[in-house]
Formats: structure tokens, C-alpha cells, sequence
């Protein structure tokens, strides 16, 4: 017998567990036949898919149909191949959980992150973490950020983690809605969860002192159920974010703050370049457009999938 419609809530490669709509847990793999139906990923099943099942005689299942995605994040994989990973699928929003220091988050990465969200149709809150920790220079970057991404049209939040400052305003945010954390390993995620839901009691880690760099305590992604209602995917933090399936000619449609100047190009194929009367490189001269930004979209217009975190703010 068939069983229909459950979510998948974790991932560890090549077991999955599934939520019924009963609310019942079963552990499920896949047949090899999903590997070669076009789907050209690492994993053919995410965290947040819907799925079709049938049980095993040892109460185990082997999905039989994955339902077609709303939305996904998806990147390039960590190994050498040419496949891609997607991270979570079916998601209202997604919170990216930035860091000024311990460790620094480049505004490359977040970049990175926004268009491909903006890509797929996902809406983003850039969650500022850490605010108790930041010296006075720390503090002024954070200022120039939010007003920087909050002008360009992001929604934008400073929290600690720590303290619980602003979680009260993320939790009304999560309330009946599947929303995913992503972010940098260190930068906070399972503290934050910790304090948006306390019964989770999600595993943290600390930062390494010789580096600064955040220490990966989640290891695969993860959906929980939230005590208030909705869900949250915990995922593993990571550390680049190739750009997928975004053709460069179309890379500025995701700038939220380019796109609306397109128009204004004299050539309706301008990428922004060295073009004559670019509206986008004006604005950039006018300190309309970010500078840090126009960095950014040349490098992934050129593909600098290895070298963008060369790109600072």
C-alpha cells in the first residue's frame, strides 16, 4: 500500500526520515531509479520534499514519488563533480544568519545567498547575530549593513543569540510558516534555535580560536517542529555558495535594487559591463547601488565561484 504526502525531515545521505500526516516517524531510503530520471543533484530527496511511501516488512519504507518542489535552495557541490546539492525545498522564508566577526560573514556570500533565494522565489531576513559581543568598529559595520540591504529591499534584523534579544520578533516570524537557517558554521544557528524553541535542545559548538571560524556542530539537514506551530530546517553551515541554473546574462534580475533600473539601459541586453550609457554602472558612480554590491555581481558574472570571499565589504 501506498502512503501519500509525508515530509521528509531529515537527511543523512542515504536514509531519510519521514513524517506521516498521522504525525508517525518512519526511516526510508530510495531505489536507484531516481537517480536517473533528470535529476541531476547529489540528492535526489531534500529536507522539506514531500513524498510518497510504502512500507517494508520491517518498518522501514522505500519512497516511491517525490512531489513536484515549490521552491529549493541549491548550490554547487563540495566535491569535484559538476552536480549540485539542494539544501531544503518547500520553504515560506529563509533567515541567513550573519556574523561581523567570530567568524566574519563577507558580503559575498550574502550575495550569494540572496540571489540564489531570489531565483527560486524565496523571501530572506538577513539575521545580524552576535550584536552583544561587537566592539564599537563591529558595531558601526553592522549599522552600514542594515541600512545598506535594508535600502535595497531586504528585511533585516540585529539579534543575540545569546541574550535572546529580537528572538520574541523571529518567533512571530516562524509561527505556522516552514522557515530555514542558514548561515556560516559558527555564526549561531543552533544557539538561535535553542532560544526560539528551548525543548529542542539543538547540539551548539565553539568557535576555533586559531582560525575564527565556526566549528560544524549540525551535519546534515534537519526539519524540527516548532512548540508555537510551523517548522524550522536546521542546516550545516557552510562556507561557499556556487551559483546554480542562473544563466549570467540574467544575474542582475536577482539584484533587487538592479533590477529595477534595467529599463533605464540604453541596450535592453546589458550586462553592466563596459556597455555605453549603463544605468546600472551610473548609479553605482551616483552611490545608488552599492559598491560592494557591483563587486559582487562581477564576480559571480565571472564565474569566481572559488575566489569570492576575496570580496569584502
Amino acid at each position: 500500500m501506498i502512503l501519500e504526502g509525508a515530509i521528509v525531515m531529515r537527511s543523512t545521505g542515504s536514509w531519510y526520515l519521514i513524517r506521516t500526516k498521522d504525525g508517525e516517524e518512519v526511516e526510508v531510503r530510495i531505489k536507484g531509479k531516481f537517480r536517473i530520471q533528470g535529476i541531476k543533484t547529489t540528492n535526489p530527496v531534500a529536507v522539506g520534499d514531500l513524498v510518497d511511501f510504502t512500507l517494508e516488512m520491517d518498518n522501514t519504507g522505500v519512497i516511491t514519488k517525490i512531489h513536484p518542489r515549490k521552491n529549493y535552495i541549491i548550490r554547487k557541490s563540495v566535491n569535484l563533480s559538476k552536480q549540485a546539492q539542494i539544501i531544503a525545498c518547500n520553504i515560506d522564508r529563509a533567515l541567513l544568519v550573519v556574523t561581523i566577526s567570530n567568524p566574519v560573514t563577507q558580503t559575498g556570500f550574502i550575495d550569494r545567498f540572496l540571489i540564489t533565494a531570489e531565483a527560486y522565489h524565496i523571501p530572506v531576513t538577513i539575521v545580524f547575530n552576535k550584536i552583544d559581543i561587537y566592539s564599537e568598529k563591529d558595531q558601526l559595520k553592522l549599522d552600514e549593513l542594515i541600512i545598506a540591504y535594508s535600502k535595497m529591499g531586504y528585511h533585516c534584523m540585529d539579534v543575540s543569540a545569546e541574550t535572546g534579544a529580537g528572538v520574541a520578533e523571529i518567533k512571530k516570524m516562524l509561527t505556522d510558516k516552514t522557515t530555514m537557517l542558514s548561515g556560516h558554521s559558527g555564526a549561531g544557528k543552533s544557539t538561535l534555535i535553542n532560544k526560539i524553541d528551548s525543548n529542542l535542545e539543538l547540539k551548539t559548538g565553539d568557535i576555533s580560536e586559531s582560525h575564527f571560524k565556526g566549528k560544524h556542530t549540525t551535519t546534515f539537514a534537519e526539519m524540527f517542529e516548532l512548540e508555537f506551530g510551523g517548522f524550522i530546517i536546521d542546516t550545516p553551515g557552510i562556507k561557499g555558495l556556487g551559483i546554480v541554473d542562473i544563466e549570467k546574462e540574467e544575474m542582475s534580475h536577482y539584484f533587487l535594487e538592479m533590477r529595477a533600473l534595467l529599463p533605464e539601459c540604453k541596450f535592453h541586453n546589458c550586462q553592466h559591463l563596459k556597455e555605453p550609457s549603463c544605468a546600472i554602472k551610473k548609479a553605482v558612480e551616483a552611490g545608488d547601488v552599492e559598491k560592494f554590491r557591483y563587486k559582487n555581481y562581477l564576480s559571480m558574472y565571472h564565474g569566481d565561484d572559488e575566489n569570492y570571499r576575496t570580496v569584502d565589504y
